[in-house]
């Protein structure tokens, strides 16, 4: 009998709407369809907008909940299309949202993440069960709410006699550590994945993102900019830690840059790569010096540029795409919050002091019925 869930994920780079349908009847779940769409253009332009503040946000972002959510549906009926399974054949839709603000601990003690998102509305255009707001529950006991993913990583990627690493290179970077000998699961954030990067890019050059990294190839790595950037107190921060754009964003690039010589465009893009090279390694290697295999997913899988730098920041370990450990990189985050509804509507726990440093596991997210 099939366990059939789909996965929606838009991160933080912005760039579109990964959506699987995966059947978990197998001890190795097997993902049967995948589908992409990009955000349209004034959605991906308002969504960044609401990372910072300005004026009438709440109505703002009431309305990006809503066209974000009918791209969300038009995935899923894409999928059940694409695999010719009714919406009754499958248990549960897993809905991210996109995250624009993600300030845990902070004001009062508790903080706050916000991801926008219509899982009602989902819900009724799918005709579908939806399990969204996966990170609230961990934030009110006391965790960072993110990162999320280091239990599907464990279930899906962990091996029983060979320590490895899951590093997810959206638009903020995160690590997980899989060591069958640690008593805990380790998982924390690096810093900037794709983020800075991409806006560099496209400020720059046009293009929304730098393919393969081949511009910032052709750059030189500035390393008195470098050296500038790597002073920011969230890399020195012991795990658990998380980030996104309200740190890691066009105005902090700017700051460090306002005070700077003036560098060439491409090289400061080969300095950016660098540096999110370097706060992975530097992470990877303060948390597991003694791993062999490093798998890596996201976007940033795909700039072979940045792999390459990975690779030379790592020389002891093999670095290469999830893909080859059976699970395409577009698809791990997706296939993740899959997996993530299926622990919701079991009643089982998904997230871990070690990672969120939260009191304890929690049963996330919240169900809105077909």
């Amino acid at each position: 009998m099939s366990d059939l869930y789909i996965g929606l994920m838009s991160g933080t780079s912005l760039d579109g709407v990964d959506a699987v349908l995966a059947d978990f009847e197998p001890a190795r779940p097997r993902v049967l369809g995948y589908c992409s769409t990009p955000l349209p253009i004034a959605l991906k332009v308002e969504l960044l907008a609401l990372n910072t503040p300005a004026d009438n946000e709440l109505h703002r972002a009431a309305l990006a909940a809503n066209a974000l959510t009918r791209l969300y549906a038009s995935q899923v009926k894409q999928l059940l299309i694409q695999c010719d399974v009714p919406a009754s054949g499958v248990r549960a839709v897993g809905a991210h949202g996109q995250t624009v603000r993600h300030r845990p601990q902070e004001f009062d003690g508790t903080g706050y993440t916000l991801q926008l998102n219509n899982p009602s509305l989902l819900a009724e255009l799918c005709g579908i069960k939806v399990v969204a707001d996966f990170r609230s529950r961990d934030l009110a006991a006391g965790g960072q709410g993110a990162p999320l993913v280091p239990p599907f990583h464990q279930f899906f990627f962990g091996q029983p006699d060979q320590t490895l690493a899951v590093l997810n290179i959206g638009g903020i970077s995160n690590v997980t550590i899989l060591n069958p000998a640690s008593p805990e699961l380790r998982g924390f954030d690096c810093g900037p994945g794709n983020a800075l990067m991409d806006a560099w890019c496209q400020t720059h050059t046009g293009q929304a993102f730098d393919e393969g990294g081949a511009w910032a190839a052709g750059g030189k790595i500035q390393t008195s900019l470098l050296k500038r950037l790597q002073e920011e107190p969230f890399f020195a921060k012991p795990p658990p830690k998380s980030t996104g754009r309200d740190l890691f964003n066009v105005p902090w690039l700017a700051r460090h840059l306002a005070d700077a010589e003036t560098f060439e465009p491409q090289d400061v893009q080969a300095t950016l790569a660098e540096l999110t090279a370097s706060s992975c390694a530097n992470s990877l290697m303060g948390a597991e010096p003694h791993g062999t295999a490093l798998k890596v997913c996201g976007g940033g899988a795909l700039n072979l540029h940045l792999m390459d730098r990975l690779q030379a920041a790592l020389p002891s370990w093999n670095v290469a795409s999830t893909a080859d450990a059976g699970l395409p990189p577009l698809q791990v985050e997706a296939t993740a919050f899959a997996w993530l509804a299926r622990q919701t509507l079991l009643g089982k726990t998904s997230s871990l002091q070690s990672v969120t440093g939260a009191r304890g596991a929690r049963i996330l997210g919240a169900i809105y019925p077909a």
